[in-house]
């Protein structure tokens, strides 16, 4: 999970640049855009004549990522706004750090930043000096570092906005509320731009400056993958049949558990929270995934996974018909008994998926009736064992022995069992768990996981629940697009400072295409 480089730069460009031997003064910002590139316009003074000239230097920056090359670019553009000529300095700016040999996989690396100009520019009324950084990161053994001089920054920025068009334009939510329209659009860019070329072939990661080539039975398996037919983007398409091919690779004949977390661009597993439910996560996403790719050949190959998973959870039932679990997604963070009620109605799913997948693949009719049966039976045992009055309210315990409210109750709802859907929805948005910034992870806590949140309004919606969710999903777009720490969903509080976690946009567009519609 940590087998990544990273490196940080505190790096004030404008500040290194002198305007008549003068730094510049009181940044003003007018305007920040972001689209996939984000864009910053501000007014800067200097001293001129020993009295402050203000708003006498605009600067226009672009920051973004190239979309395949290992590089981060930032564009500068310097205009005279004032009634003199003015000689601006840019400096001969390189900084260069190199890793540990014995540190690296592939040996030392270095990590680089530099301008692409330097010198002294006169610059008239109204004229424009334009200049960029680029921060990037190479193996110092047989790869070269990228050419400054000969970098094509406006091409790269032309790739950038092409590749956000492409998602931009694909799978376009069109509502009569634009915060819903623009959140949805956000989540599509933040979902799709966090996959990575590595010698496992594309990896989806989370991100967040922590999780890079490496992937997880729950959010690649069970909370994005299923997501990327519906949105046509083929690099999407490629990282979710490859992550399944990766747990595959683990089936064995002894049915020990998948590891749930596959690292370090395939070589390594994370197993530390033991069995988190897995196999129904993985079974419960390859089954969505092929029924929404709509591909036999990919259906197919991944068939023998989905049966390996289903027979792994069978074998997990316990005594109550229930799949018992080590922990759940939430790794032993919030109790979670023996058996999850999260585990099970994912479990639950991927038997019902499954029957549908195994009629298009012609599987034997006597195989799809006992998956069909199975579920059957688990969706009493699941009213059983996990149906409970908790805090006044007719919905379920999260396992034996829970008497406080927990988020994840929305599960049932999100895989198609209503029968507590009334209580259920009633307890998901009280003043116990529905605060203002999304659902609470247990009743009486400050904790909230926004993959709970996301899943429990697709679970509201999907309930036929359709006024207090569309509030619901109003009010909590509008804090995350429109807020203090914007523009996507994030992962958790206080856990990580709502880092922006690429999965949980995933989970955020599967309200609308399985909740909403």
């Amino acid at each position: 999970t940590g087998s990544n480089l990273k490196q940080r730069f505190e790096t004030d460009i404008p500040d290194m640049v002198t305007v008549d031997d003068q730094t510049l003064l009181n940044e003003r910002v007018n305007r920040i855009t972001f689209d996939g590139i984000l864009r910053v316009e501000s007014d800067y003074g200097y001293i001129h004549r020993r009295k402050e000239q203000t708003h006498t230097i605009r600067v226009e920056r672009m920051l973004y990522p190239s979309p395949a090359k290992a590089c981060y670019l930032e564009e500068y553009t310097f205009t005279n706004n004032s009634a003199n000529a003015v000689t601006l300095r840019v400096p001969r700016w390189r900084v260069s750090y190199t890793t540990p040999e014995a540190a690296g996989v592939y040996g030392a690396y270095a990590i680089e930043a530099s301008l692409s100009k330097h010198g002294q520019f006169r610059l008239n009324p109204g004229e424009t000096l334009g200049f960029f950084a680029v921060f990037q990161a190479y193996k110092l053994a047989g790869e070269p570092p990228l050419d400054v001089a000969e970098l094509d920054v406006a091409a790269e920025r032309a790739e950038r906005e092409a590749l956000v068009a492409q998602w931009w334009g694909n799978l376009v939510l069109d509502t009569p509320e634009p915060v819903l329209n623009r959140m949805f659009a956000f989540a599509k860019i933040r979902g799709a731009e966090s996959i990575y070329a590595t010698k496992g072939g594309l990896m989806h990661g989370p991100g967040g400056e922590a999780y890079y080539a490496a992937i997880w039975a729950n959010d690649q398996a069970e909370y994005i993958n299923p997501f990327f037919p519906f949105l046509g983007y083929e690099a999407g398409n490629e990282s979710a049949l490859n992550s399944f091919r990766h747990f595959a690779r683990f089936m064995n004949p002894d049915y020990k558990p998948i590891p749930s977390s596959i690292i370090s661009e395939g070589v390594g597993t994370w197993h530390g929270a033991k069995d988190r439910g897995d196999g129904a996560m993985i079974a419960y996403g390859a089954a969505r995934y092929a029924l929404a790719r709509g591909d036999k050949a990919e259906a197919r190959e991944l068939w023998p996974l989905i049966e390996w998973c289903l027979e792994y959870c069978r074998r997990k039932l316990t005594p109550e018909g229930v799949v018992a679990s080590d922990s759940d997604e939430l790794e032993n963070r919030f109790p979670s008994g023996d058996a999850n009620l999260c585990t099970s109605t994912l479990y639950y799913d991927a038997l019902r998926s499954a029957v549908c997948l195994g009629r298009e693949l012609e599987v034997s009719r006597k195989q799809l009736a006992g998956y069909a049966a199975q579920a059957k039976m688990l969706e009493s045992s699941i009213e059983n064992y996990f149906g409970h009055d908790v805090e006044g309210f007719r919905t379920y315990r999260y396992y034996e022995g829970n008497d406080v409210l927990r988020s994840w109750i929305c599960m049932p709802l999100v895989m198609g069992i209503y029968g507590r859907a009334e209580g259920t929805v009633d307890a998901l948005l009280s003043p116990r768990l529905c605060t203002e910034n999304g659902l609470l992870t247990q009743a009486g806590t400050d904790t909230y996981w926004d993959r709970s949140t996301l899943y429990a309004l697709r679970g509201i919606l999907a309930a036929g629940e359709v006024e207090r969710g569309i509030r619901f999903l109003q009010h909590y777009s509008r804090t995350r697009l429109l807020g203090e720490h914007v523009p996507y969903a994030i992962e958790a509080w206080p856990e990580g400072s709502q880092r922006h976690l690429s999965a949980e946009s995933g989970l955020y567009c599967r309200i609308i295409t399985e909740g909403m519609f």
